[in-house]
């Protein structure tokens, strides 16, 4: 029984087993699972599923299972079971009645607001077939319901306008037929027919779906392929435009039958063209839902299996209702990426060019959290790994290198391991990042390599100092972010790490040293435990704290004094065994610490004491220091045992006398005198007789007064005696004391005349006399009464409480807080607590009169002092502070009401709310009317007095506001009281004056709620016109809107989104306002003034801004309606707030309209339905379960019609405001593209692109405002993936910039705008024949629409050659009419366009023709012409340019004397060109050159004459010597391809013939050079031993002389260009032009080539002079390019401190300077701790990190230098101070520390080396390296060094040595010698276990130890006899 149903939210989707199938397709659809039915009972079968939705809800059927939803889908309003399964479901009458067909015939009909069944039928015998009814549906007829069962023949016939036919069907063949129209014997077999527009679909009972004309009946499509179910029509329009649409926006949805893996597909195709759209995989048991065409979103129902099983045939166990609605690619990806499913986020991300960048991001941050989660202990070691594993390849994959290096840092690796490996592949990415030139901008603050070294740094002290058993990523990252380094050594030290706290010290004591104070010190003094190791905790001090302490905080000398004092004293009672010497060591380490240097590293060797100064502390400390070395020698020398508290007390002749009683014995005093007490006589210089003489007189004193201590009756003699013993020091001095003083009380009751002692024997009565004496009032009354509350033990308390009430009722407080402070602070608490009690009590009786009123008020204002004070004394009890604070505030505000108000109130009444309400409203009333009074001039009319005639002050507003904060109503509540009362009088400016003073003076959330009201407030009186006092020129929307955005600044959260919408309405009401109103810049001419004073308002109108034209609205009626408007879409309570919408918002719209103000039309419209959908939907989804279903279907109902009815309207606004608003935008003067863009996407796009297309055509040749809106069209179409569109937008805006680019240049566009690229060649002689255009243009306009620029290029030299020719017959008018330019321009312009062609074959090819074409008699225009084709340089032209050339130059300069012959004739008619007037004048140049011999001479005969016979005998000479010419060239050409043959023959001979040489045979002297360059010579140096190297100088030498070249002059250049670049330093130096680079290059080169001895011959020095002046060569190369000017001789002298420092002073911000400060200071030792700091964080910010980690191993390898074997003391401190510096290093994880650790090695340091060993980071390093230990630890060993290693870490690691090489009797004997037994005897048992040995576990301890011991030294394992 499907009983169980379940609606699902979109987060429950990912609990259900979806089982979702693969999806294809080009279209997006999100899933989502809306319900899930699931049965009560095992599922036997699959169920059989059938569903419809329409606007009224979704009925789903399962078998006999029926579920009702409501429209939303949110809410199951009824789910009943019938007895069978259910074929047919239906609503009718608006969803008030639900009829149900059974298979068992039955008819049910049901009533659904009341759920009662009205009627049940049955109609029909139950079926032998599938199901009884068929189909139901409804009519609007007579009759309600008409059903179809399957033995009815003919179908109900349809009525309406969309009736197409009269359709029956028979159904004993299934036979389908249209009996109105034609035979329809073509469709057989119909299971389900549907009409849309003109075209019937058919699915038939085959499963094949078909489509058909609706007249024609002919079939138009059918999907044989598919075997189809289920069918449906959907679009996201209305149904009525499908008529006039077509199928355009219609949307084919099918469910398939099962395929071979029993699973269905559904389907979406895309109508007419039936295009596959989308495809889903489910399961068999699927259905659709049923819906009307108008849908945009596709249900359906699933059945699917438990866990999340493959299909069986196991029958479904649950039923699932989905939806599928197309999506945006970001949501599914945001929706995976919330999933964690990064595989196929990734995919995705691929497929739909997504940002992948983000998917590796996300999963990174997933990671992130499970790295968080694994530091808690919830993964094991393998999973931890996988993580680790995971993290590093997903970061690879990230190309964001500023993320991955944050990620690597400060993710919580929980495996050491990982963190060192990530922290360095986070350095290896930043070092990429840093050395890419064009590195992409990264979010956040960047991160530099100091912050990775920083990390690193602090991930070595983390492993040193805590150990990788501890580490974790949690304890990794908070060590790492924790930047209070001083706070974590502290609490180390407190917790008793004393080793952890002196390794942080060592690595971060500079992070402190800048904030380093008094304070801290005593911090780091407390938290130190001497239950640490004593020997280690002085060495600490010794050599780190305290000279820290001295250079750091001077004054803090006291302070370690101080707790160096108080620390040697303590001792004595925490290690008693070895005091007093732990005492002396440790008030010695103040006066034997080292001083540090200047260095911030202690001088070597230079144990100076301290010079200590007078302070007081100091002085104690060095008497400390001497006591104890005395009380020492009294220990040792002397074996007398005092206390140092009882020492200090003595002298050396009192300390005789101690020594003298701790003599147990009378025989014993002969020998202590001789042994012990005349030594210490001696050595004081005491006289021994008179010293005991006076030892014995005090013992004889000391009898007598033991005698005198008998106790006597009480008369004057027991008195005197008794005087004298209290005089004494006794025993029984104190009961002495005590009887003495009874015998006082009983005199003192005696002066009060009280004579009757038995009153003293009752507590009742004590008390009661003791208030009687203090009523008395008498001076001593206070002291007498305390003496008898002392005598008898009674409490104190009651007495000084009774003495203060007494002294506050008699108005004397000074007295009572005089006597209060001065209790000791326990009993003033008790006094002050008391008080504060009575006043309670007195304040709860009513004072009405003055005398009353009076004592209250000082009894409250003594009270407030005497809570101040007790205040005061509350410093460890925080609650009882607080409750002080509490009753003292309390106390103050009552006082204040007294005073300044005479206002008297109990605490239980200023407790009361309505009370302190009530009092406030009347102060406000009273403030009011003195206010109104007051602007009347009427103060005299107001009643200012008291109720008992005390004059009252009148209130005032400052008054007003303090009786608020004294009543706990804050100004800002009052200030809201105050506001909106005055708006209620129609006061605006007194309303808006107090917000603006709040808002001016107090932001804070209470002025926002404050602001919010009044803004609200004034909306709603605007929109109900209620009449209101306006001050003259205030501009109250503004000021309302401004108020409006205050509020949304200072709200509170809760309150923000109400204030945002109160701001966005407020803001059209603002804009409404100013629509309504003519400004004086409405009509201000557009100028543009010049200079910087532009106008900023002028700036901004006339900016590219679209502004809108409309017409000026009216303000009464446009105002009234915005904010009525306003005020309906506030927050109110009601029954439902969208009602009082309608009519403001369609007034407020219509309005707009009417006036064209369609931007604030369409503003207000989307704001006002966007306000209202949200408030209904959140309004119906908060309905509470307890309401009534009447009441919440009303609500329902209401909202639905309401938002279905601002839903339409609003789509006819916005349609009609965006179409006007387009046509407003692009016929504006300046187009702004970006808004009509987004006006064109809230619009469908087909409608869009059409309008576009209108406009444009509609454009004409306004190639302006075409290319804006083809610019909007192309954006459009990109954004809503129209590739074809977007390409026809494109070509549009290429072509509407050419049109108005031309356009410039008067060329017109027209012809070819808007035609194929091929019709753009038409006008390429246009632009070549206009002269503005130049040739950058014509390749332009080729390349745009892709021409050949070849063509273009030539036509144009073409052109400019032949503009001033005979010949020229461009028909253009305007290059008629243009002037000539001469012939040199056009040459000039011809040969700059040459270089720009590809090939010049063709030019010259043409220009051949056209050189043949020309005027004979041109010779300007052939010789132009004739250059060009010389400077185009083709080889294969026919002409000898030369001669030709030659040949104009002669005729040029000859005159004709002859007329033309008729061969000149015959050759223009030939060529049919005129005549040339020049002809007279000139010889014709073609036929002297081109045609025969005989033409020549027939020409030139005519010329002869005497003075023209030597031009004509030059012409004739030029025209005959050609063929030799030819055959010199010919030669040279043969020469010169000899000598590249040769060339080449010598490369390949000797192994050189690549690519790169090949190209340079023609220039032999480059290709030596590239010789000498060759990678060979690199490798020669790098590997002399190699073979096969080519012999470069054999090979240049034969080029040489093949080419007759100079080889000593090529050497000499190469020798000047390597030696001296050709780019040489800004000024020379010295008197030479050679640079200190070009020295030391020659310098270098020298040394390479020559011998020492050589090279000393030439210097005249030894070679290593020679060397340190190379060395200072280079020094000086570097200066020389920094341009500081140094010799040789100033370097040497000058002082390198001072050289160095002036150089960093000056140069610091260059990275080369800063590289050469490094070297300098560790070449000569510059060790400043200044400036290595300062150059140490240069070196990190200028990435020369090589450098610093150079710089840290130069400073810890320093003292290797000089140092020998075995070192001397002074070496040993440098080493141990080196070694100190290594653990500090911040780079530790970049040295070697292999190599430092044989340093020590061979100095003979063990324990130094195997320190350097364990601090290596890198574990598989250090346990390879850590065998070296086996070397230390032999070291160790040998020289008995046990005790420094015994108690620490690294004895374990002694030990195993020790048991592995078999030397365990050694440590052995160590433990016995120090009786250290059960050591010795655990080593022993650990050591025959190792052995194999285990028999001598029953042997005791004593006896396996003798037996060990009594053992061979060579023997190894016990055997028992």
């Amino acid at each position: 029984m499907w009983n169980d149903v379940e609606l699902l939210l979109n987060d429950d989707t990912g609990q259900l087993p979806v089982g979702l199938g693969q999806e294809c397709g080009t279209a997006l659809y999100q899933v989502d699972s809306l319900l899930q039915i699931t049965s009560s009972e095992k599922v036997s079968v699959n169920p059989q599923l059938h569903a419809c939705s329409s606007r009224d809800g979704s009925i789903i059927v399962v078998d006999r299972s029926v579920a009702l939803l409501d429209s939303t889908g949110l809410s199951l309003l009824m789910h009943i079971q019938f007895d069978t399964n259910v074929d047919v479901v239906g609503m009718c009458q608006d969803k008030q009645f639900l009829v149900v067909g059974e298979r068992s015939g039955s008819l049910h009909l049901i009533h659904i607001p009341s759920k009662q069944t009205l009627l049940t039928k049955v109609l029909a015998e139950q079926s032998t077939s599938e199901k009884t009814y068929l189909n139901l549906f409804f009519v609007k007829d007579n009759a309600d319901a008409a059903i179809e069962k399957t033995d009815m023949t003919t179908a109900k016939q349809g009525r309406g306008d969309y009736v197409l036919s009269k359709w029956e069907v028979d159904p004993s063949n299934a036979l389908v037929s249209a009996q109105s129209f034609a035979d329809s014997s073509l469709i057989q077999g119909a299971a389900k027919l549907q009409v849309l527009d003109n075209q019937l679909f058919v699915l038939d009972t085959e499963n094949i779906l078909s489509t058909w004309d609706i007249y024609s009946l002919t079939l138009i499509w059918d999907w044989p392929l598919i075997h189809i179910e289920e069918f449906l029509l959907t679009t996201e329009s209305d149904s009525s435009q499908v008529t006039w649409q077509g199928l355009a926006n219609v949307k084919l949805i099918v469910m398939t039958m099962p395929d071979d893996k029993q699973m269905r597909s559904l389907m979406v195709f895309a109508l007419p063209t039936m295009q596959q759209l989308y495809s889903l995989e489910v399961s068999l048991v699927s259905s659709l839902v049923q819906s009307g065409i108008c849908a945009d979103t596709i249900y359906f129902l699933e059945g699917i299996h438990e866990k999340h099983q493959m299909p069986s045939e196991e029958p479904v166990s649950i039923v699932v209702m989905r939806s599928l609605t197309e999506a945006l690619p970001e949501n599914r990806l945001s929706r995976l990426l919330h999933k964690h499913k990064f595989t196929e986020a990734e995919n995705f991300a691929i497929q739909f060019g997504l940002d992948v960048e983000l998917v590796y991001k996300v999963k990174a941050n997933t990671i992130l959290e499970k790295l968080a989660a694994a530091s808690l202990g919830s993964y094991g070691q393998e999973a931890l790994l996988d993580l680790g594993n995971e993290a590093k390849e997903n970061l690879q994959k990230i190309q964001d290198s500023q993320f991955v290096v944050n990620y690597c840092i400060n993710a919580p690796w929980p495996l050491y391991e990982t963190t060192r490996e990530m922290l360095n592949y986070a350095k290896v990415r930043i070092l990429k990042k840093d050395n890419r030139t064009n590195a992409p901008p990264s979010d956040g603050a960047p991160v530099s390599i100091a912050e990775v070294l920083r990390a690193q740094a602090r991930l070595t002290t983390f492993c040193e100092a805590f150990g990788l058993e501890k580490f974790s990523g949690i304890a990794w990252t908070e060590f790492l972010n924790n930047e209070d380094v001083f706070k974590i050594i502290v609490v180390q030290l407190e917790e008793g790490n004393l080793a952890c706290a002196q390794y942080l010290w060592l690595r971060h004591q500079a992070d402190f040293e800048s904030s380093f104070d008094e304070k801290m010190l005593k911090d780091l003094l407390n938290a130190i435990h001497f239950t640490a190791p004593l020997k280690e905790l002085c060495v600490w001090l010794q050599n780190f704290v305290i000279p820290f302490s001295r250079r750091v905080v001077p004054d803090g000398q006291k302070i370690l004094a101080n707790w160096l004092e108080q620390a040697a004293r303590n001792l004595e009672l925490t290690d008693k065994v070895n005091w007093p010497e732990n005492g002396l060591q440790v008030a010695e380490v103040f006066f034997t610490s080292k001083n540090q240097g200047e260095l911030g590293v202690t001088a070597f060797g230079k144990w100076t004491p301290l010079r200590c100064g007078d302070c007081e502390e100091i002085q104690r400390l060095k008497k400390l220091v001497n006591d104890l070395q005395e009380l020492r020698n009294l220990y040792r020398k002397y074996n007398c045992r005092l206390a140092f508290c009882d020492f200090e007390k003595e002298n050396a002749a009192t300390i005789v006398f101690r020594m003298l009683d701790k003599i147990l014995a009378p025989e014993l005093v002969p020998s202590i005198l001789e042994k012990f007490i005349k030594p210490y006589l001696c050595e004081h210089n005491l006289q021994k007789d008179e010293l005991f003489l006076q030892y014995v007189k005090l013992k004889f004193d000391a009898v007598l007064q033991i005698m005198h201590g008998a106790v006597v009756p009480w008369c004057a003699a027991v008195e005197q005696l008794v005087r004298q013993h209290l005089e004494m020091r006794h025993v029984k001095v104190k009961l002495l004391q005590e009887s003495y003083r009874l015998m006082e009380m009983k005199k003192l009751l005696r002066a009060y005349g009280i004579r009757d002692t038995n009153l003293l024997k009752d507590k009742q009565m004590i008390m009661r006399l003791v208030r009687y004496i203090l009523k008395q009032d008498t001076p001593t009354c206070l002291e007498d009464a305390l003496k008898i509350v002392e005598a008898y033990m009674l409490p104190t308390g009651e007495v000084y409480f009774l003495r203060m009430m007494d002294l506050i009722d008699k108005e004397r407080g000074e007295e009572s807080l005089t006597l209060l402070k001065s209790l000791p602070l326990a009993k003033a608490e008790e006094v002050a607590e008391r008080l504060t009690l009575w006043g309670r009590l007195v304040l709860q009786n009513k004072a009405d009169d003055p005398e009353e009123q009076n004592p209250q008020m000082f009894m409250t204002k003594t009270l407030v002092e005497v809570l101040k004070f007790r205040c005061s004394i509350q410093k460890d009890n925080p609650v009882k502070k607080y409750e002080c604070e509490e009753n003292l505030k309390m106390f103050e505000t009552l006082a204040t009401l007294q005073g300044y108000f005479d206002i008297f109130l109990s605490d239980e009444e200023y407790r009361n709310p309505s009370l302190i309400s009530a009092l406030l409203e009347d102060h406000i009333s009273s403030y009011e009317r003195v206010r109104s009074a007051s602007k009347s001039r009427n103060v005299q009319a107001v009643d200012c007095n008291s109720e008992g005639g005390k004059p009252k002050t009148p209130p005032t507003e400052s008054r007003l506001y303090r009786l608020a904060l004294l009543l706990q109503v804050s100004e800002h509540e009052l200030g809201e009281k105050l506001a909106l009362r005055a708006l209620e009088d129609g006061k605006v400016e007194v309303a808006v004056n107090i917000c603006r003073e709040f808002y001016e003076n107090s932001w804070h959330e209470s002025t926002g709620k404050l602001l919010f009201a009044v803004c609200q407030r004034l909306c709603q009186m605007l929109g109900a016109d209620v009449p209101m006092i306006t001050p003259h020129g205030l501009d109250l929307p503004a000021v309302i809107h401004q108020l409006a955005g205050q509020a949304a600044t200072l709200c509170s959260p809760d309150l923000v989104l109400d204030c945002l919408e109160l701001c966005k309405y407020t803001s059209l009401a603002k804009e409404i306002h100013g629509q309504c109103q003519m400004d004086n810049y409405e009509f201000t001419a557009e100028t543009t003034p010049s200079g910087g004073d532009k106008d900023p308002y002028e700036e901004w109108t006339y900016d590219d801004f679209f502004k809108e034209d409309g017409i000026v609205l009216d303000p009464q009626t446009s105002l009234l309606v915005a904010y009525e408007l306003t005020s309906a879409l506030l927050p109110v309570c009601g029954h439902n707030f969208l009602l009082p919408v309608g009519c403001p918002f369609s007034a407020a719209v219509q309005n707009l309209l009417d006036c064209s103000q369609f931007q604030l039309a369409l503003q207000l419209t989307v704001c006002a339905f966007g306000s209202c959908l949200l408030r209904g939907i959140s309004n119906t989804m908060d309905l509470a379960p307890s309401e009534k279903p009447c009441d919440s279907s009303l609500l329902l109902t209401e909202t639905r019609s309401f938002l279905t009815a601002m839903k339409e309207r609003s789509s006819s606004v916005i349609r009609t405001s965006v179409l006007n608003l387009l046509h407003k935008v692009f016929n504006s003067r300046v187009i702004d593209q970006n808004l009509a863009l987004g006006y064109c996407t809230v619009l469908p796009k087909e409608e869009m692109f059409n309008k576009l297309w209108e406009i444009i055509n509609n454009s004409w040749q306004n190639y302006r405002k075409v290319l804006a809106v083809a610019l909007v069209g192309a954006e459009l179409a990109g954004q809503y993936g129209e590739a074809e569109e977007k390409r026809k937008f494109q070509e549009l805006v290429i072509d509407a910039e050419w049109g108005i680019q031309l356009a410039k240049f008067g060329i017109s566009f027209e012809t070819v705008f808007r035609q194929p690229p091929v019709r753009k060649k038409e006008l390429i002689r246009v632009l070549v024949q206009n002269p503005e255009v130049d040739t950058d243009l014509i390749l332009n306009y080729c390349s745009t629409f892709m021409l050949d620029s070849d063509a273009a290029l030539q036509l144009c030299i073409e052109t400019l050659l032949l503009q001033n020719s005979n010949t020229n017959d461009v028909e253009d008018d305007s290059a008629e009419s243009s002037e000539r330019q001469p012939h040199s321009t056009l040459l000039a312009k011809a040969l700059k366009i040459i270089p720009l062609l590809s090939s010049t074959k063709d030019l010259v090819m043409s220009l051949s023709g056209i050189l043949c074409k020309l005027d004979p008699y041109d010779y300007e225009t052939l010789e132009i012409v004739l250059r060009v084709i010389q400077s185009a340089d083709e080889k294969n032209t026919s002409i000898q340019l030369s001669q030709a050339l030659s040949l104009l130059k002669h005729l040029q300069s000859y005159t004709r004397i002859s007329p033309p012959v008729d061969l000149e004739h015959q050759y223009v008619l030939e060529q049919m060109i005129p005549l040339s007037p020049a002809a007279h004048t000139r010889l014709p140049f073609h036929l002297l050159f081109f045609r025969t011999a005989l033409c020549f001479w027939n020409i030139i005969s005519a010329e002869l004459s005497e003075e023209t016979f030597p031009t004509l005998l030059l012409i004739s000479k030029l025209m005959k010597d050609e063929p030799r010419e030819k055959a010199e060239v010919l030669q040279r050409n043969l020469h010169l391809q000899y000598k590249r043959a040769a060339t080449e023959n010598v490369l390949i001979t000797n192994n050189l013939n690549t690519g790169e040489h090949l190209k340079c045979i023609g220039k032999p002297a480059n290709l030596i050079v590239l010789l000498y360059e060759h990678h060979s010579i690199d490798q020669r140096f790098q590997n002399p031993a190699g073979r096969d190297y080519p012999d470069i100088h054999v090979a240049a030498k034969e080029i040489a002389e093949i080419n007759n070249l100079d080889m000593n002059k090529i050497c000499d250049k190469l020798l000047a260009k390597w030696l001296c670049p050709s780019t040489p330093p800004p000024g020379p130096f010295g008197d030479t032009q050679l640079t200190f680079a070009h020295r030391t290059r020659a310098f270098r080169c020298l040394l390479y080539l020559a011998d020492s001895s050589t090279v000393e011959s030439l210097f005249k020095k030894p070679m290593e002079k020679v060397k340190y002046f190379l060395k200072c060569c280079i020094y000086l190369a570097e200066f020389e390019i920094l341009n500081i000017p140094y010799t040789y001789e100033s370097f040497h002298k000058s002082p390198k401190e001072g050289m160095i420092k002036g150089l960093w002073k000056n140069h610091s911000h260059e990275p080369r300077a800063v590289r050469l400060v490094t070297e300098l200071s560790l070449e000569y030792k510059v060790y400043d701790p200044q400036l290595w700091n300062g150059l140490l964080q240069k070196l990190l910010g200028f990435n020369l990190i090589p450098s610093f980690s150079r710089a840290w191993r130069s400073v810890v390898l320093s003292p290797f230098l000089t140092a020998s074997c075995p070192p001397s003391p002074a070496q040993l401190q440098e080493c141990r101070e080196c070694f100190v510096i290594l653990l500090r290093c911040p780079v530790l994880a970049d040295l070697d520390m292999v190599g430092i650790a044989k340093q020590y090695i061979q100095l003979d340091l063990p324990a130094f080396a195997l320190g350097c060993l364990l601090v290596i980071p890198h574990s598989e390093k250090r346990e390879q390296q850590i065998q070296i230990s086996s070397l230390v630890l032999d070291s160790i060993i040998n020289e008995k060094l046990y005790e420094q290693f015994w108690k620490t870490k690294y004895y374990p690691l002694l030990k195993q040595h020790l048991i592995n090489t078999h030397r365990v009797k050694e440590l052995v004997d160590y433990f016995a010698k120090n009786n250290c037994l059960d050591d010795a005897t655990a080593l022993i048992e650990e050591y025959q276990e190792k052995c194999g040995n285990p028999a001598l576990a029953d042997v005791p301890a004593s006896h396996l130890l003798q037996m060990y011991l009594n053992g061979s030294e060579g023997s190894c394992v016990l055997e028992l006899p």
